[in-house]
């Protein structure tokens, strides 16, 4: 008899635990999505670009109005985010989000000239930047303590996915010239993203916020096998609740929370302003330069940088709790300053009249070696320091800012880049970016600490009590 009862029991813990691990993966499915989105939309217009200038006879500067008009709605969307997510809720933003990308997206295929498409480019661009910033704290929210990391790197990685996705679709399309379609069918995920998120739970955090406690409960019954890790989950979350979110007045009145602040912004400039964004939204064009004048040849050679950057993506979220966050940023820099003196070198020898085509193919080559180096260490790593380095009191406002400057240096990126090569050329534009890598190396030697494997409550104990940046990691 006791036999029997011992096997149900083992039955029906067994299946508690199929059932809440089906609902966790069914979360971070529908909340990756929203990363997909996210990388779609910046893949997209680089291969639908060439055939929108091309209709519509754009300068170079309406050409970086349409590719950085997302940027401004992203880092709109951004600041917008935190104050969203905290007043609808995670999913209801994520709904919000999800809505607007599909007006976006669709719109700007249907656009009738340049200046409403870049209407419809900054309506994605707001989807974008809310869901940039609520979906990682939503999975963040919903993960187990053992998962967290992996999940917010495997968010991470469907950014990148979404590119790869993208430059694909633009490929097939290429042949046809149809750029609207191009920028139509990135529509068809955000509206499976809306229909998976009508089964989602709210946060239970976010439930919790608002003195929703047996709503939080059930749900965090509904993610764990064990009621008694529920229970203590929940006592969890009610005791960081008591921890009051002062970000703001703290700003002011605290120097370190301002240096931490302040180092946040400052990792998410290095991160934008390394060059890659250019590659990335301007492959055809840099290809182009380089000597590859089909249009086949640039669209080949933009899905091998979004190959690559899937690719390297993977061995980041494998390396970066084992090798370190410094020593990868260092290489990277490193890595992406070769890269581009390599192609500014190529670029001048072009420009000069060498049309060997060993020189096209470097030029190729040193592009998939920056995106190589981005993916393994400033494209991941920047994100999980920024989330390491803000005090408790002070994360959403510190965490907000930083997401906000990415998006900002995006956009002057994006519009600048056509400009730049147009008054300095292209190998000058190209030399500029590589020095600013050696600057970054200099800045992560002597401002950026290392953080790996070392608690948060540490870190946030050596900064207030004014140690080094570069030491609140010892």
């Amino acid at each position: 008899m006791q036999e029997n009862v011992q096997e149900n029991y083992g039955l029906l813990q067994t299946a508690a635990e199929c059932k809440a691990r089906k609902m966790r993966l069914y979360i971070f499915f529908a909340a990756g999505m929203a990363g997909l989105l996210f990388g779609l939309d910046q893949g997209v217009i680089s291969g639908a670009l060439p055939f929108i200038s091309q209709e519509w006879q754009l300068s170079s500067n309406l050409q970086e109005w349409v590719v950085s008009s997302m940027m401004v709605g992203a880092a709109m969307g951004a600041l917008l985010a935190a104050f969203l997510s905290a007043k609808l809720g995670r999913k209801r933003s994520l709904v919000l989000g999800a809505s607007l990308f599909i007006v976006g997206s669709l719109g700007s295929g249907l656009a009738p000239s340049v200046d409403i498409l870049i209407v419809f480019r900054l309506i994605l661009g707001v989807s974008v930047g809310i869901a940039s910033y609520t979906a990682p704290l939503y999975l963040a929210e919903m993960a187990t303590k053992e998962s967290r990391g992996k999940v917010i790197s495997g968010y991470q990685l469907m950014v990148t996915v979404g590119i790869l996705a993208a430059f694909l679709s633009d490929t097939a399309l290429s042949y046809s010239g149809s750029w609207r379609w191009m920028l139509t069918v990135i529509a068809v995920p955000a509206f499976i993203l809306l229909a998976a998120l009508t089964r989602l739970p709210d946060s239970p955090r976010w439930l919790a916020t608002k003195g929703r406690f047996e709503e939080a409960k059930k749900v965090l019954h509904s993610l764990n096998s064990d009621a008694a890790e529920a229970d203590e989950e929940l006592a969890d979350i009610k005791e960081t609740l008591k921890v009051k979110q002062a970000g703001w007045s703290l700003f002011k009145a605290n120097k370190n929370v301002r240096r931490a602040v302040f180092l946040g912004v400052l990792l998410q400039v290095m991160q934008q302003f390394t060059g890659l964004n250019i590659i990335m939204y301007y492959s055809p064009k840099i290809l182009s330069l380089a000597g590859f004048a089909s249009m086949e040849d640039q669209m080949i050679g933009t899905v091998l940088n979004g190959i690559v950057f899937v690719l390297a993506t993977f061995i980041a979220v494998n390396m970066v709790d084992k090798s370190g966050r410094k020593p990868a940023l260092k290489i990277g820099f490193f890595v992406m300053a070769l890269s581009m003196f390599i192609l500014g070198a190529c670029l001048y020898s072009i420009d000069g009249g060498n049309t060997a085509i060993w020189i096209g193919y470097v030029s190729a080559s040193m592009t998939l070696l920056c995106i190589a180096g981005f993916a393994m260490s400033a494209g991941p790593v920047v994100w999980i320091l920024c989330s390491e380095i803000q005090p408790l009191k002070s994360r959403d406002f510190g965490i907000a800012c930083s997401t906000m400057t990415n998006w900002i240096s995006c956009a002057v990126i994006g519009a600048t880049f056509l400009t730049l090569v147009d008054t300095l050329g292209a190998a000058t534009t190209f030399w500029l970016y590589g020095v600013m890598d050696v600057l970054f190396i200099i800045f992560t030697i002597y401002l950026v600490p290392e953080t790996k494997n070392v608690s948060l409550e540490k870190i946030e104990k050596n900064l207030m009590s004014g140690k080094k940046l570069k030491n609140i990691g010892v």
